[in-house]
């Protein structure tokens, strides 16, 4: 019975590990890229202290004026199409064409196209990032929530305040993530203005 015991805790670990393993070698193989985002509801009573973020890419509206966005749509009992809940699809995001090279914050990479499928052959100023399409209406990337450090809680709430009270500063938050070669993602780096804030 102990090595029953063993296996079962042995395959309980693996399952614990996965996840961070997985993590580690988007970091240190994915490919940089910028997206651009805008924060919102940033306290949470359950689980601390975190700033929840929604991206362009978030917004159906944003996506479904590209290239291979008919190719997600399922057919409904109306005879009309949408995309239904669940559907996990890519979104090919390149490079901007000519960035500044120490530009604060830098400029995001735009969204050309969608597939069902994950894309080969990029060419090297282009990635795909998974989503999953959700009840409420948004594009999910396993990218939304980013808890911030005890000793900048105060320091990055107050420059987001500061900016979201600019004219034109609202979307002044960009987050660059590492991004493999199967479309997963982790985030890198929080920009709030000129200011950056390692994950």
């Amino acid at each position: 019975m102990t090595w029953r015991f063993s296996l079962a805790l042995l395959f309980q670990t693996l399952l614990i590990l996965i996840v961070p393993i997985q993590a580690i070698h988007t970091r240190l193989s994915g490919q940089n890229a910028i997206l651009q985002t805008i924060p919102v509801d940033p306290y949470d009573l359950v689980r601390g202290y975190y700033q929840t973020l929604r991206y362009e890419i978030s917004r159906v509206e944003t996506l479904q004026t590209l290239p291979g966005w008919p190719e997600l749509l399922t057919p409904q009992p109306n005879g009309s199409k949408s995309l239904s809940i669940g559907t996990r699809f890519f979104v090919i995001l390149q490079a901007p064409a000519a960035p500044q090279r120490d530009e604060r914050p830098p400029p995001p990479w735009l969204p050309v196209a969608v597939s069902p499928d994950l894309p080969e052959n990029l060419s090297r100023d282009r990635v795909a990032l998974e989503g999953t399409y959700t009840e409420e209406g948004f594009v999910t990337y396993d990218l939304e929530r980013y808890y911030l450090p005890e000793d900048q809680r105060t320091e990055i709430n107050g420059r987001i305040q500061d900016l979201q009270s600019q004219p034109g500063q609202e979307r002044a938050f960009v987050v660059e993530v590492k991004i493999d070669r199967d479309g997963e993602a982790v985030p890198v780096r929080l920009w709030i203005g000129s200011r950056s804030y390692q994950f």
